[in-house]
């Protein structure tokens, strides 16, 4: 688990308090698409799996989430974003997230995720893979 005066996994440069730590530790929505996305990734790299099911849309969450313990994630680069703003109910963040393995190789995911919101709260819906 992240130190709350430590940096924010998701790369914004704030701590972890300040950042996503409002939301994975206070239970606070993310105001918006792309806010909810780096907190997702915060969530891969800290292994807060139940974070990950309860901010995904129940027509594609699956019923269990287990985490690759041998994945390191650290480091996300937002690419673009598609609307997802605080007064939208859809948007999309294409990100590249970054991870080492244990064995010291080096890997990363290209995404484009599709997020909604519903009574307020972002979700993350589905995402396709990129090169």
């Amino acid at each position: 688990m992240t130190e709350h005066d430590d940096r924010c996994p998701c790369g914004t440069g704030e701590t972890y308090d300040e950042c996503c730590g409002r939301y994975l530790a206070d239970g606070r929505r993310a105001p918006t698409a792309e806010a909810l996305m780096r907190s997702r990734y915060t969530g891969f790299a800290t292994g807060a799996s139940h974070y990950l099911l309860v901010t995904w849309h129940p027509s594609t969450r699956p019923d269990l989430l287990e985490l690759d313990d041998e994945m390191a994630w650290y480091r996300l680069d937002v690419v673009r974003k598609d609307a997802g703003g605080p007064w939208d109910d859809a948007g999309t963040v294409e990100f590249v997230a970054h991870y080492r393995l244990d064995d010291g190789r080096r890997g990363r995911l290209h995404e484009t995720s599709h997020f909604v919101r519903e009574d307020g709260r972002w979700l993350y819906v589905d995402g396709g893979i990129g090169s």
